[in-house]
């Protein structure tokens, strides 16, 4: 889809009012909290055990023949409403269907991790017959290869219009960079184990650019949807996770987030997060990542006594220092205090999930880091799961290869043919929250309440029916054997209209 230029800032209200003040009128007259969330996850392809030559590159197309027989493109939408591609660099890329609600953007991430592993097995069969019986695929949801590549798992937010960019960069960068504590994937490295994978390759803090360097936050203005109402929020920043609850928790907490700073800019009031502000995202966000007791790294904020000050109350008068752990409970608690007036709102903009239970289990996880509990998030936590893992390998093992725990960390990503985080989920070590019958069920099925489930149908007739077609996140077309085309601007619309029903009829 052509990228759109950004429309600007359509601001609600003038001037900030006073922190006391009463609410400003909101247009429409409600609060509205509803958001689409999507996550798009590049995995890392390698083959072990050929008789002959076979790179990787080999292996990923091998993967995407299926796809090419049915679509003649490496690039499709399928009947879930997600996307599906090969992208530069051999990277096969699953992009879920627009969601809801976290939860239901889990189970399509999930699918996702099920459609690479069908792809991925299948291909090796295939292969097997002329490079070898031994022949094994491996697909990784990680974002680093030995090699020193990084690869991405980026999050998408629908955010209103009117929240400044500059807010963005100032007062949710804080957040996205120590929420690393408990979605983190953790990574060995040469230099010791890291709680993040992506901290030692990104770039910039907020920036437009895609090549040329990383950026935590990307700005290319392309929402997918009414670009005079909203912008998506691109998030690179974050880490591939296997874990579920860092999954639903990475992207239910920053929603709640998001959801503080639209009411701010709707009512002119202040976030609560002003305080947070870093004088350097970058040196923020590589001392997070090797700050594996989440208290011990200091961080360099613009406002540290207005910071103080507020980190303390906020942790119950517990003084953390300027650290990742102090600046979670600063938005933690700005968060519950804002759902004290909002949680109904916003559990009426979501499609399961609960704001207070989000925010019972954010509390919880930083406590557990406070009291140095460790152990007892590692069923939950990517990077504590990984690193008690290894910590017990070297203990009972204290001269093992290094390689060979690096092999432990790669083989914990491996979806196709890993064994290290099915193990863990096998024996209760690692903790889930969605059943394998739902999972199976998103393969097929696009999530309820956004115009998914109109492309993930329009895909499905239009397979059955041998019809040309096309469609991208906005637009369905029938190209043979009549042309006909329909917009979809709207992504909470999933309304089947007469305009719909003439697109299936044409098919």
């Amino acid at each position: 889809m052509p990228q759109l230029r950004d429309s600007g800032n359509h601001p609600v209200s003038d001037a900030p009012r006073r922190p006391d003040a009463e609410p400003a009128s909101v247009p429409g007259g409600a609060d509205r909290f509803d958001r689409i969330f999507g996550i798009e996850t590049e995995y890392g392809v390698s083959v072990t055990g050929t008789d002959a030559a076979c790179d990787a590159g080999a292996v990923a197309m091998e993967m995407f023949r299926p796809v090419v027989a049915n679509t003649r493109s490496t690039n499709t939408y399928l009947e879930n409403g997600s996307r599906l591609y090969l992208d530069v660099g051999s990277h096969p890329e699953y992009a879920t269907a627009e969601a809801r609600d976290p939860m239901d953007a889990l189970a399509q991430d999930l699918a996702g991790e099920a459609v690479m592993r069908r792809l991925a097995l299948e291909a090796q069969e295939r292969l097997r017959r002329s490079h070898g019986d031994g022949l094994t695929v491996h697909v990784y949801k990680n974002n680093a290869d030995s090699a020193g590549h990084s690869f991405g798992c980026h999050e998408n937010y629908l955010v209103r219009r009117y929240v400044p960019l500059t807010m963005i960069e100032r007062q949710l960068l804080p957040f996205l960079i120590t929420r690393q504590i408990f979605t983190g994937a953790g990574r060995v490295t040469a230099g010791g184990f890291q709680v993040t994978q992506r901290a030692d390759f990104l770039d910039e803090a907020v920036s437009s650019a895609t090549t040329r360097a990383r950026p935590m936050v990307n700005t290319r203005d392309e929402p997918h949807a009414d670009p005079d109402s909203y912008r998506r929020l691109h998030v690179i920043i974050g880490d591939s996770n296997r874990s579920q609850f860092a999954t639903w928790m990475k992207m239910a907490t920053t929603h709640l987030v998001l959801c503080v700073m639209e009411s701010a800019v709707r009512h002119g009031c202040p976030t609560g997060f002003e305080t947070c502000v870093l004088a350097d995202p970058n040196a923020a966000n590589r001392a997070v990542s090797r700050d594996l007791g989440c208290r011990d790294a200091r961080l360099d904020v613009v406002d540290e006594p207005g910071f103080r000050r507020d980190a303390v109350r906020a942790a119950g008068g517990e003084d953390f220092g300027v650290t990742a752990l102090a600046m979670q409970y600063q938005y933690c608690a700005v968060v519950e205090r804002f759902l004290e007036r909002y949680g109904d709102a916003v559990d009426q903009s979501l499609n399961g999930t609960h704001a207070r239970t989000v925010v019972e289990q954010w509390r919880g996880v930083l406590d557990a880091i406070a009291g140095g509990r460790f152990d007892a998030m590692a069923d939950r936590v990517d990077w504590m799961a990984k690193r008690r893992l290894l910590e017990a390998m070297t203990a009972r093992h204290p001269d093992i290869d290094p390689a060979r725990l690096a092999q432990i960390d790669l083989d914990y990503h491996d979806v196709a043919n890993g064994g290290t985080y099915e193990a863990l989920t096998a024996r209760g070590a690692m903790s889930t929250l969605m059943d394998a019958a739902r999972v199976r069920s998103a393969v097929h099925e696009p999530p309820h309440g956004t115009r998914a489930l109109l492309r993930g149908r329009f895909v499905r007739e239009a397979r059955t029916s041998g019809a040309q077609y096309s469609c991208d996140w906005t637009r369905l077309t029938v190209h043979a054997p009549v042309r006909r085309e329909l917009v979809l601007l709207d992504p909470f619309d999933d309304t089947v209209t007469e305009d719909f029903r003439s697109l299936l009829a044409a098919l």
